[in-house]
């Protein structure tokens, strides 16, 4: 099982110690000294700390611990004599005994390691090698990082690290340029004759480390709080441990997530991850960012699908992503894959926001279903509207996928857009029953039973997030007994709700739109009911979480 390892910017003994202490309360198995800002290898100064100091703060460390003094080639912070670094190394990695104790690990670049014969001299001192392995405990730590992108020689890299003698460990951190990225770096992770540590960095790069201990890798990293990393993308311990439940992840854990641009607040991996373990179902569902080309979406859920290690199970796709995923599964099934279904609601609406993967007993993927939940959830959420007539604002995926199911079940809908060629042209594209485009002002002098917000106006974070998506006056002049809902979650009180409150109506939240849909998705995936109560309440906490600035 793969270790988690804290890593901690040295600025005193004092507090670093203290770091550490809980970094292994919140669950850590070692911690990293990253002392290059802290010791800085010279005698003239009165600022950092000497070699005694750093050889003192491993020696009182009150879990296990790397040390690391990372040279501003690599992205740290040591740009001090290299000499003074080396021994420093060197006396820490030796000194065990007489009341001391050694890091388990000592890491440097392999760039360093492998061309200079004092840093191979030093190091070998300090670590543990074939020839008198019973000398120290300490190991060593063999890392290549490059902060910029995938680096062109990585294989090569890799193995020059794994051929070095006294590697215990190969380390290789580079900065993601896709989610597909991650599967090769987990991949070389299997196949590295080493243990191995790999990580990728960058918004695209939590796959890697989420997933580190189902392809085998050494260990991930984790920030004790989120202003604590020490590379971009590295998740909290309490998100690594609690919300993706790190240490339950093993070889055959299904894989899910969802895909999108952008995915970072999206609800779904706090409410599916805390459902799966309510129901004992042995996945992990992770954030997917996905760049919104409709290529970059198929290329990463064929690859995923096929995987032969991975075990993906299926993902939400959510925006811009709707309808690239219809056009995916049609282009299957028109190229032969019969294993892609597209069920009739997606079909006729050009939206879906669900694949489900079926595999059989050799984890083969044998069906592909695409779907729609969103439509359905919000359908059922108007049931019990009076008028069965409803404005929708929007053109989008979420539009497209309302419209027809209501237009399906009977009911008169408008399309309205602040653009009405916009609307026209959605129109024109479903061509069902009971559809027609409108303005907003025109929608007001109807009978209209509800009005459901399908922009992304009024949501935290978005382009207009204190506005409305209809004029407030516009609103008021619609038919007392209209219902107004909000596909928007965050935040729970949207500001088009907060006017319809204004003006008692009733409302209906994103928060119960998300919770619906989320749940028909939790069943086609795990074949169980979805603890419909649990998803509320977990949305609803982290939403207020992340209000308050916590998350």
């Amino acid at each position: 099982m793969a270790l988690v390892c804290v890593p901690i910017m040295v600025t005193s003994a004092e507090s670093a110690l203290a770091t550490a202490r809980r970094a292994k309360d919140a669950g850590a198995d070692l911690v990293e000294f990253r002392v290059d800002g802290w010791f800085t290898g010279r005698d003239d100064t009165v600022a950092g700390a000497t070699i005694d100091e750093v050889v003192e703060l491993v020696s009182a460390s009150p879990a296990p611990c790397i040390l690391t003094c990372r040279t501003a080639l690599e992205g740290g912070q040591y740009d001090g004599p290299e000499q003074a670094r080396l021994t420093m190394l060197e006396r820490a990695g030796s000194i065990a005994g007489n009341g001391h104790r050694s890091p388990s690990f000592i890491d440097i670049e392999h760039e360093r390691y492998g061309t200079s014969t004092d840093a191979h001299r030093a190091i070998g001192i300090a670590v543990q090698r074939p020839e008198r392995a019973g000398d120290t405990v300490t190991r060593l730590i063999l890392s290549y990082h490059d902060f910029n992108t995938r680096p062109a020689d990585l294989i090569r890299r890799c193995s020059a690290m794994a051929e070095e003698p006294a590697c215990r460990v190969v380390k290789i951190a580079y900065r993601m340029r896709s989610t597909r990225d991650n599967i090769e770096l987990l991949d070389l992770i299997g196949e590295c004759p080493k243990p191995m540590i790999g990580l990728g960095m960058g918004s695209f790069g939590l796959m890697s480390r989420v997933l580190a201990g189902k392809f085998g890798g050494f260990l991930t990293f984790a920030a004790l709080n989120r202003g604590a990393a020490t590379a971009p993308g590295q998740p909290t311990v309490e998100d690594l441990l609690g919300l993706y439940r790190f240490r339950s992840i093993r070889s055959q854990t299904a894989v899910y997530g969802v895909m999108g641009w952008p995915v970072e607040h999206s609800l779904s991996p706090a409410v599916h991850n805390a459902g799966f373990e309510a129901v004992g179902h042995d996945g992990v569902y992770l954030p997917l960012p996905i760049a919104p080309e409709f290529e970059p979406l198929k290329a990463t859920l064929l690859e995923f699908i096929d995987h032969p290690r991975l075990n993906f199970g299926g993902c939400s796709v959510t925006l811009p992503h709707k309808e690239h995923l219809v056009r995916l599964a049609r282009q299957m099934v028109q190229d032969g894959d019969d294993r892609w279904t597209l069920d009739a609601l997606a079909a006729r609406c050009g939206a879906a926001n669900t694949v489900v993967v079926v595999r059989d007993s050799l984890g083969e993927p044998v069906r592909i279903d695409v779907r729609n939940t969103d439509a359905p959830a919000a359908a059922a959420l108007l049931a019990g509207v009076e008028t069965r007539s409803a404005a929708i604002l929007g053109s989008g995926g979420t539009t497209r996928a309302l419209a027809a199911a209501l237009s399906s079940a009977g009911w008169k809908v408008k399309i309205v857009s602040r653009v009405i060629s916009r609307a026209q042209k959605l129109v024109d594209e479903l061509a069902l029953p009971g559809i027609a485009a409108a303005d907003a002002i025109a929608v007001a002098d109807e009978e209209i039973g509800a009005l459901v917000n399908c922009t992304p106006v009024g949501m935290a974070g978005g382009p207009d997030p204190s506005g409305t998506p209809i004029d407030p006056g516009v609103l008021r002049n619609l038919p007392p007994r209209c219902v107004v809902a909000d596909v928007v979650y965050n935040p729970l009180r949207t500001p088009l709700l907060m006017e319809a409150e204004r003006q008692e109506r009733k409302t209906i939240s994103g928060l119960a739109m998300f919770t619906a849909q989320a749940a028909e998705q939790f069943r086609l995936w795990t074949g169980k009911a979805a603890p419909e109560r649990l998803f509320e309440r977990v949305a609803r906490e982290t939403l207020e979480s992340r209000a308050r600035g916590d998350g």
